[in-house]
């Protein structure tokens, strides 16, 4: 199995393709990030032109304006008005209880909330590397095996005295290693240009344990961060292998994760109303929807998303492998 991954991960990097989708990330994630940069910075300039040319007008920045204090107790006010509703479930009622207890920590400690932009913000948020690496990872799965197809190769491969799961396994893996690998550098270049970019900034991060509210590293929430990020270019690689597999067709598969990712939260906001939504994928494929705090819906929890798409995934799988062992696979 472990030369079969090895030949799968030297294919993949005999490819042009790979190498420019490394470089792209190289440049899209400090670009972006140099460009949260120049948009901040727009908050203390602007510019305005009249017949008789540019005027430059400074706006000096606030602070005294703005009152975090009185940020949260609007916010505090929110969560009680909603734990006076009746109609809460159990999960509802836990989570506003946590997030009153925080923002009631805040008050009685004078605790402000995490500045943004700043470095420790920019560090926790995952969510702008982590598509561009979910779309990469989703070309790869896509082809993996559909060019095997489209290349005339799959004869070749299937010739091997090999049996057909070993060989369809070990393609899986190269992709979740591939996407490992892109989350990595991601991160990393996320890290780095937070600190060259952005300033320390005034703050802290909070939780609630259930027991108490403890003080969160901001290492470990981006950590954290990052392990919920995975959940999607998971889900959404798989579904991508499994549509290549079934119908051979990379630009079918690459197509339809793309349109289901971005359209996802769409069909669940429209159909939130109806009990089946939470039992879609799409309602749980952002993880990170536990790490902010803001779910696409309520009455879901981390155990019940993990277990749905556990489900989901095992039926990708199936239908991936029997399809490839079953079939006949003709060149």
């Amino acid at each position: 199995m472990l030369k079969l991954i090895q030949n799968e991960w030297m294919k993949l990097w005999q490819k042009k393709s790979t190498w420019v989708m490394v470089l792209l990330l190289f440049l899209i994630v400090p670009g972006m990030m140099g460009l949260m940069k120049w948009l901040h910075g727009l908050d203390d300039r602007v510019d305005s032109q009249t017949q008789n040319g540019v005027i430059e007008i400074q706006v000096e920045s606030e602070e005294a304006s703005y009152d975090w204090k009185v940020v949260v107790e609007n916010e505090l006010a929110y969560i009680q008005e909603r734990l006076n509703a009746k109609d809460l479930s159990k999960v509802e009622l836990q989570e506003l209880e946590g997030k009153e207890k925080i923002l009631e920590y805040r008050l009685a400690n004078s605790i402000e909330p995490l500045e943004t932009p700043s470095r420790e913000s920019m560090m926790t948020d995952t969510s702008g590397f982590t598509s561009i690496v979910l779309l990469f990872t989703v070309v790869v799965a896509a082809g993996i095996v559909a060019a095997e197809f489209s290349q005339g190769t799959i004869k070749m491969l299937l010739s091997r005295p090999v049996r057909r799961w070993k060989i369809l396994t070990s393609k899986f893996v190269t992709v979740n290693m591939f996407s490992a690998l892109l989350i990595l550098i991601g991160y990393l270049l996320s890290v780095s240009f937070s600190y060259l970019l952005f300033q320390t900034g005034d703050g802290q991060l909070l939780s609630w344990n259930g027991q108490e509210v403890v003080e969160t590293s901001i290492l470990g929430k981006s950590v954290y961060m990052l392990a919920l990020s995975f959940g999607s270019v998971f889900v959404t690689s798989t579904f991508a292998f499994m549509i290549g597999v079934v119908f051979r067709s990379s630009s079918m598969a690459i197509g339809l994760s793309i349109f289901l990712y971005f359209t996802g939260t769409s069909i669940v906001l429209m159909l939130e109303r109806f009990s089946i939504t939470k039992y879609l994928v799409f309602t749980h494929m952002d993880l990170t929807q536990y790490g902010t705090g803001y779910k696409i819906i309520e009455d879901i929890s981390m155990p019940f998303s993990l277990m749905v798409l556990s489900v989901y995934i095992v039926v990708f799988l199936v239908t991936s492998y029997w399809t490839f062992i079953q079939r006949d696979v003709k060149a």
